[in-house]
C-alpha cells in the first residue's frame, strides 16, 4: 500500500513539472501564395435521349438544356402495368416536376388456396411384445486355489555387545596471559 501511495505521490509531481507546451514544435500557416484560380465556364446547350423496350423491360429518359434551363421527361413501367411518366423542368428557381400514371393498375386476382394437407393412415406395422429366452451358456465352476498359502517363520533377533562409551578428556585449563593490557 505504501508503494503505491509513493507511486502516486511521484506521479502527480512529476505531471505538475512537464512543459509540453513550452518544448512543442510550433507550426505555422504555409506562407506561397495559391495562383490556382476556378474557372467556371458557362453552360453549353446539349440534348439526348434514350429507350430500352424489350419483352422485360420498357423505360426512357429525355432531357434538353439551352444553357440556363433544363427540362426533360422520362418513363417507367411499373409492376401493376401502370406506366409513370415524369416531366421536369430546373432552372435558376429550383426543379419542378409533375408526374403522371397511364394506362390501369391491374392486380391478380385473389384465389383461395385449394391446397390440401397430405393426409396419412396409422401404420400398419404392429410390433410384437419381445420374447427373452433364458441364456445359452453354461455358468462356471469354481474350484479351490491349487497355490498354497504362504508361510511366516519369526527369528528372533540377535543383539551383540554394546559399543564402548566415548571417552572424554578433563575440561581444559586456561591460563591468564603474562602482560596485563593497560587502559
Amino acid at each position: 500500500m505504501k508503494f503505491f501511495i509513493l507511486a502516486t505521490l511521484f506521479a502527480v509531481a512529476a505531471a505538475d513539472s512537464y512543459r509540453s507546451a513550452e518544448y512543442a514544435p510550433k507550426y505555422e500557416a504555409p506562407a506561397y501564395k495559391s495562383t490556382y484560380e476556378a474557372k467556371y465556364e458557362t453552360p453549353q446547350p446539349y440534348d439526348f435521349s434514350w429507350a430500352v423496350n424489350d419483352y422485360y423491360n420498357d423505360y426512357g429518359h429525355s432531357e434538353k438544356s439551352d444553357g440556363n434551363v433544363v427540362t426533360g421527361s422520362y418513363r417507367v413501367v411499373l409492376p401493376d402495368g401502370r406506366t409513370q411518366i415524369v416531366s421536369y423542368k430546373a432552372d435558376s428557381y429550383g426543379y419542378v416536376a409533375d408526374v403522371k400514371y397511364t394506362g390501369e393498375a391491374k392486380y391478380p386476382e385473389y384465389v383461395a388456396n385449394n391446397y390440401k394437407a397430405t393426409t396419412y393412415s396409422a401404420p400398419a406395422y404392429k410390433p410384437t411384445a419381445p420374447t427373452y429366452s433364458a441364456p445359452a451358456y453354461t455358468a462356471p465352476t469354481y474350484t479351490a486355489s491349487v497355490k498354497k498359502s504362504p508361510t511366516y517363520t519369526v527369528t528372533a533377533p540377535t543383539y551383540s555387545a554394546p559399543a564402548p562409551a566415548p571417552a572424554y578428556t578433563a575440561t581444559p585449563v586456561y591460563k591468564a596471559p603474562a602482560v596485563q593490557p593497560q587502559y
